[in-house]
């Protein structure tokens, strides 16, 4: 099923900022749908859509599809003016991608975001003119380059579009490395100089630079309950950006003196702002906001909607204060913590037991509301970030406002939904 996402909701839409109404909404909207079920509310996907254009300032953004894994939902964010391309996170995810499939058109711009060790990929994409046009490889060492070459000689192959991924972390003089451990180019001297070996080797066109600041886009700079955390993040991250934008902007025209780029690739859904300031930087990647994991709740400068959501159903009373959901780890990727674990959303008053947490078969819940529950009622929660989502169901229902009332208007398939996984 298309999805429109053209339009901003109206004030009457957005009733997730009545959490009193919107989750008996949905609650009301998928009664006739057993869980466990994965929801889209669409006004507030087309809030997050349009609110993250308005952040980015006019600087077109890639979708990082790792954090959407959903085709339909690539293609209305694609169709709207300000989103330009893909950032995949696999080989295989972008050649699917950029080949087309059941009624989906061929995505012509995508970035594989992360180095490919997957040889039949290589292989398939090295032997393609259409494929090879429309999908670039991300690279940060000669290394790289030389298993490209083992898989295929460049006599025998396409050119391959690559991009230069400039390490974008923090080392900080009293915190040290502060950021995620990616690319090992860092300054621009090395940047150039990758660059030079780049461009004067056969096979290979730099077209793109890339670098992600995970620890300015990924972090956010008000956690709950924790203001002197919060000011140590503010203060890591006012240094970062000054020290980023510096590198960054040496690092690109170097590179830009050797190589004629069409793109450079920086920032996160955390990070809009920031990116979009920086001159040395033609597009940004982000993909999390659009969803609205609760990992985003956190930010001082924003706050999407939660418009992926996912309900489970009471299968035991325990305990007369303990009610058990059947399922419900659905964790998040990085540092293991409570901030990965789903967030029970409503009824409100409900809380993970801390000894069990989020379980793989079962997830028992304490608190004020689960005196009441019964079996069979149901439990909306919201994922920490967005991938993880999608790994864990074949469809989302589209949930969209009809009238004054919110209604199951269709339902659209996930990566997984298609038989894909790609990771």
């Amino acid at each position: 099923m298309p999805i429109d996402l053209s339009t901003k909701p109206t004030a009457a839409e957005r009733t997730w900022t009545t959490p009193d109404v919107f989750w008996p909404a949905l609650s009301a909207a998928t009664a006739h749908l057993d869980p466990a079920l994965a929801v889209l509310h669409l006004p507030a996907l087309r809030h997050n859509t349009h609110d993250m254009l308005r952040r980015a300032a006019g600087k077109p953004i890639r979708v990082a599809s790792k954090s959407v894994r959903v085709r339909a939902v690539l293609d209305a964010v694609l169709a709207l003016p300000g989103y330009h391309g893909v950032l995949a996170y696999t080989l295989p995810e972008a050649l699917w991608l950029a080949s087309g499939s059941d009624g989906h058109p061929p995505i012509e711009d995508v970035v594989v975001g992360y180095p490919t060790a997957h040889r039949s990929a290589i292989h398939r994409l090295a032997t393609s003119p259409e494929l090879a046009a429309r999908v670039t490889l991300m690279v940060d060492s000669v290394a790289q380059l030389d298993l490209i070459d083992s898989v295929i000689a460049p006599a025998d192959r396409e050119t391959i579009r690559v991009c230069l991924e400039l390490d974008s972390s923090w080392k900080s003089p009293v915190l040290g490395h502060i950021g995620v451990w990616r690319s090992p180019v860092f300054t621009p001297a090395a940047a150039r100089t990758l660059a030079e070996v780049v461009v004067g080797r056969a096979g290979f066109a730099l077209v793109g630079m890339m670098g992600y600041e995970a620890q300015i886009a990924g972090q956010g700079d008000k956690p709950e309950g924790k203001p002197a955390w919060g000011a140590t993040l503010r203060w890591m991250q006012k240094n970062s950006k000054a020290e980023l934008a510096d590198r960054r902007g040496q690092a690109v025209a170097g590179v830009r003196e050797i190589a004629d780029l069409e793109f450079v690739n920086g920032g996160g859904t955390g990070s809009l702002e920031f990116t979009a300031s920086d001159e040395s930087v033609t597009e940004i990647a982000a993909g999390s906001g659009l969803f609205g994991g609760h990992l985003f709740d956190n930010y001082r400068s924003f706050r999407p909607a939660p418009a992926a959501s996912f309900a489970l159903s009471v299968v035991r009373r325990p305990a007369p204060d303990t009610a058990t959901l059947l399922g419900g780890g659905w964790i998040a990727s990085g540092p293991p913590g409570a901030d990965r674990m789903p967030q029970v959303a409503w009824p409100t008053g409900l809380k993970l037991v801390e000894r069990e947490m989020a379980g793989e078969v079962q997830t028992p819940l304490t608190g004020v509301a689960a005196g009441v529950l019964r079996v069979g009622d149901r439990v909306w929660l919201r994922h920490t970030k967005s991938g993880e989502l999608s790994e864990h169901v074949d469809a989302f229902q589209l949930v969209d406002t009809v009238g004054d009332i919110a209604k199951v208007v269709g339902a659209v398939p996930s990566y997984r939904g298609e038989g894909q996984v790609f990771l």
